[in-house]
């Protein structure tokens, strides 16, 4: 049975009301493919443009959505996140985002990571779609995860 889903075969909201604290962590990644004019645009792996650097306001915009994770996935519990660290990384034709989140509580934050993650990489859609709509968001994963029922770790841990 899905942990969502009631005996009914309703939605429900997790009870974590049983478990206790511990420390949990979660890394995603999103992958952004860009198009050879906006790559040609990037310096020292940025790009700067009338609304900003891209990568930085890519960070702010996915720390922001990891607060607000809950508000946006229905069933999510509301968290306080204790860290979350966005880097991104300029690597061929590709910009990879890289969110780390981390909490002491109840439930874990791999929602948060995978929501900090791509919205950062819509981010960088939006700040570069004036250059070209050619723009792919080839993927978005959870990388790893700790704490809680079990750890997870994808075996192709690569970056791209």
């Amino acid at each position: 049975m899905l942990s969502h889903l009631n005996k009914n075969n309703q939605p429900q909201m997790v009870d974590i009301t049983a478990k206790s604290s511990s420390k949990r962590t979660a890394h995603a990644q999103s992958v952004i493919v860009l198009p050879t004019k906006i790559c040609d645009l990037f310096c020292d792996g940025d790009l700067k443009t009338a609304k900003g650097s891209v990568t930085q306001i890519a960070i702010i915009a996915g720390i922001m959505a990891t607060k607000k994770t809950s508000e946006l996935i229905p069933l999510c519990h509301p968290i306080s996140l204790e860290n979350c660290d966005i880097e991104i990384e300029f690597i061929g034709d590709k910009l990879v985002v890289d969110c780390y989140v981390a909490t002491s509580g109840k439930t874990g934050v791999e929602m948060e990571a995978l929501t900090g993650a791509t919205i950062a990489a819509l981010t960088i859609y939006d700040m570069c779609k004036g250059l070209s709509h050619d723009i792919v968001i080839q993927s978005t994963r959870l990388m790893n995860k700790k704490g809680g029922k079990r750890d997870f770790k994808r075996e192709n841990n690569e970056k791209h």
